[in-house]
């Protein structure tokens, strides 16, 4: 082959050795900078291997700041470990409901024959089950439930328990109704923002997972590091890694330059935390008149959705925009002072320009 073409990708090879490993939901081997509070996490759960109850904890901290990913390191541990213990983690921005959660739980357990019975009747069955054994609940995006009788009904009837609740807003725990609040007593566990070194280093043990040595250039890691952390969330610097690898592809180059990563950068504004199918009538709405009308402000937004047909109030309105703004979304941005005082713009993802990244 001539010195022209060694650079050069043939049409069936790739750059990737394991795209999966840039995957928000992948669950690398370590969980690197979480040491601290995996520890806490452990020491909530220890109790149950000696047959007695758990301990609860209440996880808090920005979105894309590894709760999830180092909830999931522990139970895939317990699972290693033991069969005694039980580990079942809940999505609540799926299952929202105190029916929708006990139903995933009898999913999750394998019971059969479960159509048409009632939430009292399911429950029975699950007490039964969990009873036997110890259990460790893991209940994630906690702040989208709709209602927690299930969480005291856990509480109340299930004797060796752990509840593990994660979110973003630390202030979530202060609404929670007295009943489940003064059962729950949980340890409060910190996940905090990671600094630019940790959030480069994170970045660099995936792109080791998921290309072969020397694919990603030091350039292309470095702009991709700054983004995410200047976004507080890995999740992002994922999306940019993968973008970058495909844009290189798409070229035939063999190495991930600074020039793909950049082009990478002009599709921030299609990156999402949720798949926009999860999303409820409303908010799809919401989404789609602020890619129409991106850059107004948040009163002016709402007389687009007002004259659409929207039905909800001004207030629920912005509890759909602060939501959609959390899982990425869209873009808010708050100026104080001014003619107007403080003005709320609504943005689509990735409105700046590349310079100003």
């Amino acid at each position: 082959m001539g010195e022209l073409f060694k650079d050069i990708l043939k049409s069936d090879e790739s750059l990737f050795k394991n795209d999966v490993a840039l995957d928000f939901d992948y669950q690398p081997k370590l969980v690197p900078y979480r040491e601290a509070q995996q520890r806490a996490i452990a020491g909530c759960i220890k109790p149950l291997f000696q047959e007695k109850n758990g301990k609860n904890a209440f996880i808090y901290g920005q979105p894309g700041v590894g709760k999830t990913v180092a909830c999931r390191h522990i139970l895939t541990e317990i699972e290693d470990e033991t069969d005694e213990i039980i580990p079942l983690e809940i999505n609540c921005w799926k299952h929202n409901t105190t029916f929708k959660i006990i139903l995933e739980i009898c999913d999750k357990m394998g019971f059969k024959f479960i159509e048409n019975k009632k939430t009292e009747e399911l429950f029975r069955l699950i007490k039964q089950a969990l009873n036997k054994k110890s259990v460790v609940f893991v209940f994630d995006e906690v702040d989208k439930l709709e209602e927690m009788n299930f969480l005291y009904m856990i509480l109340e009837d299930i004797y060796r328990k752990t509840v593990i609740m994660i979110t973003n807003y630390r202030e979530w725990l202060a609404n929670v109704e007295e009943r489940v609040k003064s059962r729950l007593l949980p340890e409060m566990i910190d996940f905090r923002p990671y600094t630019f070194e940790e959030t480069k280093s994170i970045l660099k043990l995936r792109s080791e997972y998921a290309f072969p040595p020397n694919v990603l250039s030091d350039e292309s890691l470095e702009i991709i590091a700054k983004k995410a952390y200047e976004m507080q969330d890995i999740r992002m610097g994922l999306y940019l890694m993968k973008e970058s690898a495909h844009i290189a592809e798409d070229k035939s180059s063999r190495k991930i330059l600074e020039a793909h990563t950049l082009q990478a950068f002009e599709k921030i504004k299609d990156f999402t935390v949720k798949n926009i199918g999860e999303l409820a009538s409303d908010e799809q709405m919401i989404l789609e008149l602020t890619r129409a009308n991106s850059g107004k402000k948040i009163g002016d937004l709402f007389k687009c959705y007002q004259e659409k047909g929207g039905k909800l109030v001004y207030k629920s309105f912005q509890r759909k925009i602060d939501k959609l703004e959390k899982n990425k979304f869209i873009m808010v941005e708050k100026t104080a002072g001014g003619d107007e005082g403080n003005t709320t713009i609504v943005k689509v993802n990735g409105e700046r320009k590349l310079t100003e990244f």
